[in-house]
């Protein structure tokens, strides 16, 4: 199953600069996803870090991956934000970073759903740039009305 940028803003409300996935590539509903965030040297968070040596910051790369994370919960659940649905971040446990994440780079967000309770989900969550782990993290979501 691929999603196209339309499609994934049809499933996440983040708009830019805050939107920071791109495409899925895989999705099995229920157990996990593969999506794409093009890092290009344009985005604001480069001016400031660092103007001499551009690199992602780790909040972000993991908001990325929260945000794959999110795609597959509203698409288990069959949900989307338009319809009063959002997915909020809840909590990160085990974060790592292995690699910098700088512009040029195609970060590669993998999420494995683990469980939900109550509406609070868990996924393990990676971040990859060409087959290289650059982050990774337990992410916590939890579905809750948006209107």
């Amino acid at each position: 199953m691929l999603m196209d940028i339309n499609e994934v803003k049809e499933y996440l409300p983040q708009r830019y600069p805050f939107l920071l996935v791109d495409r899925v590539l895989e999705l099995t509903l229920g157990e996990s996803i593969v999506a794409l965030k093009n890092v290009t040297g344009n985005e604001n968070h480069f001016n400031g870090h660092f103007p001499e040596l551009p690199i992602m910051p780790g909040v972000l790369i993991i908001e990325a991956m929260a945000q794959a994370a999110g795609i597959l919960g509203f698409k288990t659940l069959d949900k989307k934000p338009a319809e009063g649905s959002i997915y909020m971040f809840a909590g990160v446990d085990k974060a790592r970073f292995k690699r910098q994440v700088v512009p040029g780079d195609q970060l590669i967000l993998k999420a494995q759903y683990v469980s939900d309770k109550s509406g609070l989900w868990k996924f393990e969550c990676q971040a990859y740039v060409e087959d290289k782990l650059a982050a990774s993290a337990t992410i916590l979501c939890i579905d809750r009305k948006s209107k």
